[in-house]
């Protein structure tokens, strides 16, 4: 059993998901004891120059302000800590991530928090963690040239140290949705809890 998942689905779509289906499949799949959930439907902010600035202030030094400028950040960092397992539904929006998962990507890629800077290169410090990633697309095969989501969400969660990443995909769902949906929902049932 997997203590703790942190469950994102980053469709915009909140009924009729496929992205939403498989992950909520995947989380039951993993029976966690805890559950920790996060709709990225629900808008998060983009990146400003006072967050950008409060970011590279050092904490001990950062006013009320900027403290309350990084709050959000903080606790979508501190739900990865917390998780030993990441699932992730993810769509495949015009070949690549949808802008919400973006946004929560640079909201926790955050030098000194969740990586850090050596003479070797950057080093993920959110180490011994898993993440699974159920994906869907309407014509993008996923792994293809063109599908610019699945690689940039396995380096990213790669550069903050998640290297254990599997990938269930529904794709190409315009061609045969039910073909590929059964064939995403069968990998599921063979994903290792």
């Amino acid at each position: 059993m997997t203590k703790t998942i942190l469950h994102i689905d980053a469709s915009a779509r909140r009924t009729g998901s496929a992205s939403r289906d498989l992950s909520d499949r995947v989380v039951r799949h993993l029976n966690a004891g805890r559950i920790i959930r996060r709709d990225l439907a629900t808008p998060l902010p983009l990146l400003t120059e006072g967050w950008i600035n409060a970011n590279f202030t050092p904490a001990d030094q950062r006013d009320a302000v900027q403290q309350d400028l990084l709050a959000l950040s903080d606790e979508l960092v501190s739900e990865l800590q917390k998780a030993d397992t990441i699932v992730i539904g993810l769509p495949i929006y015009n070949f690549s991530v949808p802008a919400a998962f973006k946004a929560w990507i640079d909201l926790v890629a955050r030098a000194g928090v969740t990586f850090a800077y050596s003479e070797d290169g950057p080093k993920g410090l959110l180490e011994g963690k898993r993440a699974v990633l159920a994906i869907a697309s309407g014509g993008t095969q996923v792994g293809s040239e063109i599908d610019f989501a699945t690689n940039y969400a396995r380096h990213i969660l790669g550069f903050i140290g998640i290297q254990d990443v599997d990938v269930i995909a529904a794709d190409q769902m315009a061609l045969d949705a039910e073909a590929a949906l059964s064939k995403a929902r069968g990998a599921v049932e063979k994903l290792a809890a």
